[in-house]
């Protein structure tokens, strides 16, 4: 659904001292006791209010019952078990937080980490205390803080003049930028962090990645010094033109406005960019046009990223690269290689050639601030001139014997620069440890120079991921599930996801008592504890969502059964496609017969001569009742010069289907389904696109 357009309040952009210096850092001389005292009483009133929980539990609920979880469970979905007294502008504020904490980005805070940051913020603590903190926000036992256990601390600290200051510090950490203001959606104000390296590095990416793209000509280059950036995506071609760079062929080209926008035009170009980053599975689930059209920094930074990291992690997939399997190790299985995440993936590949120079890595922030390893890997991966037509490149590694740092990474980042992989990172990035900018440069590295090599004699079979498994894990991964599908069998097999699915169908879960938590210890990896909760997820398709689940069990879902797991999420994408029908029709369930009669009559009524008897119609396969669908939603948007007629190929048939798909989304609807679906007529992803166009054509009348 499109967000109402906002007229923005009058705002003030309050830019802060983005260099933290030590008598700012809000704990002073006593931080340390002063930390411990507040985390103690937080630890106390934490473990005081859980009790409490309990009791409350036991006196209301019986042993067996589902229960009610929707406070604990609507936030469980975004990775954390909320008090219900935190609200959205807060969750943000502590997302942030934890996420500047977080520095490998893995979803947890560690011991190291926990000193980096009261390190950084002036206040050093020895090692004992830094473990006694731990041990003391570690309320799970897991020797590392999840974001559930840091939002209870956070919580509890917020008015406690110790924790004002620590978080105070914690927003002026160098390189971040607070930006303060109010809106009619937040009267109250909030403040939101944006990094001023990540608007650095991403302007100068989309200057290299566009800069032959004349679509572009009028925002580029973007002075990457300045705001620049925030304005460039306001018309929504650079956001388009990027969504195609990362993902080609998301967007036909056709339906973008290019000339003389009006403000009409231009939310036209908005909404196409917005429901194809969520077609390519990014979460644009809190971002609307008028933001963009605002340029609202933290959510043009956010999106950004999304768009630029799909594109940056698509060769590290093994369908795509074979080569891949050579970062096998020793008594490992392909299966079980296959299941490690992009990130994993591209930190196997860098030990992988570190480890010919002696060397190891565990993350791209604190392991890379000497520039040592980038030093090393660069040698290993710089081509040796055995292809032809690719010289031989020597890696000038005399500036590993510079002091400075800053001088050292400097020396690496030439020599990075030779290669023609000078991006995302400067020196300051690499010395600081910026873990998020120093991933996508060693993302650039290995997409430009993987030097690897498919193993010989081996009777591997790769398949690759198909047009249906790659639609469903987008469309969950634009739902905001954490963690985040890459690989749609082995990522659902804990069911974590699938619950977090029921509760978008507004299937209650009681994540309290039915639902195991990972980390998953135990025998197998806690082989049991995922198969409960495979077992609870068909009984909650069964009972309570009444699915259509015969023969299918949760060991099913454990062994990632192809046929059986899709399914079952078959079942969830298409109630969440018609749960939105629902909402925009008073309750009432539309079903197949409802989708099609209103097809038809929309149809009919705008004068168009199509009509379809079923999704599987075979007229369906030219796109033409799809595009004159759009075009009796919103008359004259359709240009039918450029709509193929007659004897139709193949290709033409193919670039109906582009256009009539691209056309879907600029109008508003948040289709999924791709325009081989429509050649094809398949008809589940047919009947979601006639029911997002049925949607969208009920939310404008």
């Amino acid at each position: 659904m499109e967000r109402p357009v906002i007229q923005p309040a009058a705002t003030e952009c309050v830019i802060l001292n983005v260099r933290a210096e030590e008598e700012e850092g809000g704990l002073g001389k006593e931080c340390r006791g002063g930390a411990e005292r507040s985390i103690n009483r937080a630890v106390s009133a934490e473990e005081k209010r859980a009790e409490e929980r309990r009791q409350a539990a036991t006196e209301t609920r019986s042993p067996g019952s589902r229960g009610r979880a929707e406070d604990r469970s609507a936030s469980f979905s975004s990775g954390v078990s909320m008090s219900k007294n935190v609200g959205a502008e807060e969750m943000e504020e502590i997302r942030e937080a934890f996420s500047k904490v977080d520095i490998d980005k893995n979803g947890y805070i560690s011991a190291s980490e926990l000193n980096s940051l009261f390190r950084e913020v002036g206040c050093p603590l020895p090692g004992y205390q830094i473990r006694e903190l731990l041990q003391k926000l570690d309320r799970d036992k897991d020797s590392k803080i999840s974001l559930d256990e840091f939002t209870a601390i956070f919580q509890e600290l917020k008015d406690d003049r110790m924790a004002q200051g620590f978080k105070k510090a914690l927003n002026k950490k160098e390189g971040i930028v607070a930006i303060g203001g109010t809106s009619e959606i937040s009267s109250e104000g909030t403040q939101h962090s944006i990094s001023e390296q990540e608007r650095f590095a991403f302007a100068n990416y989309i200057n290299t990645t566009l800069e032959n793209d004349p679509d572009c000509k009028h925002v580029l280059p973007i002075n990457p010094s300045t705001a620049a950036l925030f304005k460039a995506v306001a018309d929504g071609i650079l956001l388009c033109k990027l969504i195609n760079q990362s993902v080609p062929d998301t967007i036909d080209e056709r339906t973008i406005n290019k000339k003389k926008l009006t403000p009409f035009t231009t939310q036209e170009n908005l909404n196409l960019a917005l429901n194809s980053a969520s077609a390519i599975g990014c979460q644009v689930v809190n971002i609307g046009a008028q933001d963009l059209k605002e340029g609202k920094p933290h959510l043009v930074l956010g999106l950004l990223w999304q768009i630029i990291k799909i594109g940056l992690f698509a060769m590290i997939e093994f369908s795509r690269n074979e080569a891949l399997a050579a970062l096998l190790e020793e008594g490992e299985t392909l299966e079980e290689l296959m299941k490690l995440s992009p990130e994993e993936l591209l930190l196997r590949w860098a030990n992988f050639h570190l480890k010919k120079a002696g060397l190891s890595i565990s993350n791209f922030s604190g392991d890379i601030k000497d520039s040592k390893a980038y030093f090393y890997l660069l040698e290993q991966i710089a081509p040796d001139g055995s292809k032809e037509d690719v010289p031989r490149v020597e890696i000038d590694m005399t500036g590993l014997f510079e002091k400075d740092l800053s001088k050292r990474a400097e020396c690496m980042l030439k020599q990075a620069d030779r290669l023609g992989c000078r991006q995302f990172v400067t020196a300051t990035d690499v010395v600081s440890g910026n873990a998020k900018l120093n991933m996508a440069f060693v993302a650039t590295l290995f997409n430009k120079h993987p030097a690897l090599t498919k193993p010989e004699n081996q009777d591997w079979v790769l398949e690759s991921e198909t047009r249906e498994e790659r639609t469903f894990r987008n469309w969950m991964n634009s739902l905001g599930v954490s963690p985040r599908v890459h690989h749609i069998y082995g990522d659902l097999q804990d069911a974590i996801v699938i619950l977090q699915l029921y509760e978008k169908i507004k299937v209650p879960v009681d994540w309290d008592h039915r639902v195991n938590h990972p980390p998953f210890k135990g025998v197998g990896g806690g082989h049991l504890k995922k198969v409960e909760n495979c077992n609870y997820a068909v009984e909650l398709g069964k009972k309570n969502a009444g699915f259509s689940l015969v023969g299918i069990a949760g060991q099913d879902l454990y062994d990632g059964n192809a046929t059986l797991t899709l399914a079952l999420v078959w079942q969830l994408m298409r109630r969440y496609t018609l749960n939105v029908l629902a909402d925009l029709g008073h309750g009432h369930v539309a079903g197949d017969d409802l989708i099609i009669s209103w097809v038809n009559k929309t149809l009919a009524e705008a004068g168009k001569s199509s009509s379809i008897k079923s999704f599987k119609d075979k007229a369906i396969n030219t796109s033409i009742p799809v595009l004159e669908l759009i075009d009796a939603i919103q008359p004259q948007s359709v240009n039918f010069d450029v709509v193929k007629r007659g004897n139709l190929s193949d290709e033409d048939k193919l670039s109906n289907a582009k256009y009539a798909v691209s056309m879907s989304r600029k109008i508003g609807a948040k289709v999924y389904a791709l325009p081989e679906d429509l050649v094809e007529v398949n008809p589940k992803m047919v009947m979601t696109i006639f029911a997002c166009l049925m949607g969208r054509g009920m939310k404008k009348a």
